[in-house]
C-alpha cells in the first residue's frame, strides 16, 4: 500500500499505521537480539539490506558491539532497500521509546520528511554510509566518497597506461554515494587519463542488472581491459561469473587480463585479489561504521555534542548544511596490502 494514497482521515491513519507497525514487526532481524542496557537510553537500529556481502558483514559487527558496549538497543529491524519499509520501522522505534535512530537510507532524498519527524520528537538521527540530502541528521558516519571514485581512477589508469576501455559499474545515481564515486571517476579520468574510454552502466545498486549491462557491452566492446565496481558486496560474484563463462577471467599478469578496481572489502574481495581475478579494492570499513554509529547515537542519547575537525580515530568531522559528517578512513587494498591484518575484511567470522 503507498503511502500516498492513504486519505487524510483520523481513521484512515490510525489503520495504516496498526498494519505498518505489524508489517515491521516481521521484518524484525532474529539474529540481533535487544540488549537490556541497564537505564541507558533505548537505540532503534535499522539495517538498510541483507542482498549484500558488506552489509551482512556490517550487521554482524552491530550485533557484536551492541553485546559487547551494553547498548540498550529496541530490536533491530532491516528495510531490505525500501524506503516505505525504513518509515514504518522508525515509526516503530518511536513508538517503543527511541532516544536515538541508526540508518542507512539508501534512497538519500526520500527520507526527508521522516527526518522532520525525528527531529520533531527529539529523536537524534545517525546515518551510516548515506548522507541524507535534506532533514536533520546529528552524524553521518561515513568515508568519503569521492575519494573512493578519486582513488579507482588512478589505479586504472596506472594499470592501463592511460589508455583503453573500462566499463564502470555505478550504484544507484539517486543515492549520495553512487553520485559522489561516479562525478569522482569522471572527472579524474577526464583530467589524468583523456585517452580512457569510459562507459558508464547505471544498475541501482542491483548484481543482476550489473551483469546483463556488463555482457552487452562485451558484446559490442570485446577488447575491454577495464572494471570500476563501485560496490564488490553485489557486484563481485555477477561479474566474475559472466568473465569466467566468456572466458575472460584471466589472472593478473596473463595476457588478456582485465584489471578491475572495486568498492567495500569484504573478504570475498580479498580472495580475488589474492587469486589474481580482480587488482585492488577500496576498503569501507564496516567494523567502524557499527563501531562508530553506535557511538555516536549513544552520545547523542545523552546529549552531547561535536565540533568539526580531526577525531581522536583517524578521521576528521566536517560540517554539512544538515548536520555533521564523521569522515572515516579507506585505504586501498592491492595484492601488496591484501594480507594486513588490521582490515576488517581479514577478521570478520
Amino acid at each position: 500500500m503507498k503511502l500516498a494514497r492513504i486519505r487524510s482521515t483520523a481513521a484512515a491513519a490510525t489503520t495504516v499505521l496498526a498494519v505498518l507497525a505489524l508489517a515491521t514487526a516481521c521484518n524484525r532481524e532474529s539474529t540481533a537480539a535487544a540488549s537490556s542496557g541497564g537505564g541507558k537510553p533505548a537505540i532503534g537500529i535499522d539495517l538498510p539490506r541483507s542482498d549484500s556481502d558488506f552489509w551482512n558483514s556490517y550487521a554482524q559487527y552491530i550485533d557484536k558491539d551492541v553485546k559487547s558496549d551494553g547498548i540498550k538497543a529496541l530490536p533491530v529491524s532491516n528495510s531490505q532497500n525500501d524506503v516505505t519499509k525504513l518509515v514504518a520501522n522508525v515509526q516503530v522505534f518511536q513508538n517503543t521509546g527511541a532516544k536515538a535512530v541508526v540508518m542507512a537510507p539508501q534512497d538519500t532524498g526520500a527520507i526527508t520528511s521522516t527526518l522532520g519527524t525525528l527531529a520533531a520528537k527529539k529523536i537524534s538521527v545517525v546515518s551510516v554510509d548515506t548522507r541524507p540530502d535534506k532533514g536533520e541528521v546529528y552524524m553521518v558516519v561515513r568515508a568519503d566518497n569521492r575519494a573512493y571514485g578519486t582513488k579507482a581512477c588512478e589505479f586504472l589508469g596506472k594499470q592501463l597506461n592511460g589508455k583503453g576501455k573500462v566499463a564502470e559499474l555505478q550504484g544507484a545515481l539517486d543515492s549520495i554515494n553512487g553520485r559522489d564515486r561516479s562525478e569522482a571517476f569522471a572527472a579524474c579520468m577526464k583530467e589524468k587519463f583523456p585517452k580512457i574510454k569510459v562507459f558508464e552502466l547505471p544498475t541501482d545498486w542491483k548484481g543482476d542488472v550489473a551483469s546483463a549491462k556488463l555482457q552487452s557491452l562485451l558484446a559490442q566492446h570485446p577488447d575491454l581491459n577495464g572494471i570500476y565496481m563501485q560496490a564488490g558486496g553485489v557486484f563481485l560474484q555477477p561479474t566474475l561469473a559472466l568473465l569466467e563463462q566468456k572466458g575472460l577471467l584471466k589472472p593478473a599478469g596473463q595476457k588478456g587480463h582485465i584489471s578491475i578496481v572495486s568498492n567495500d572489502g569484504i573478504p570475498q574481495e580479498f580472495d580475488a585479489i589474492r587469486k589474481g581475478q580482480i587488482d585492488a579494492t577500496i576498503s569501507q570499513p564496516a567494523d567502524l561504521y557499527a563501531k562508530y554509529a553506535l557511538y555516536y547515537a549513544q552520545a547523542a542519547a545523552e546529549g552531547k555534542t561535536f565540533k568539526p575537525g580531526k577525531t581522536d580515530h583517524d578521521s576528521t568531522i566536517i560540517k554539512l548544511p544538515n548536520g555533521l559528517e564523521d569522515q572515516l578512513p579507506a585505504p586501498l587494498v592491492t595484492k601488496d596490502t591484501v594480507d594486513d591484518k588490521t582490515l576488517w575484511g581479514n577478521n570478520v567470522g
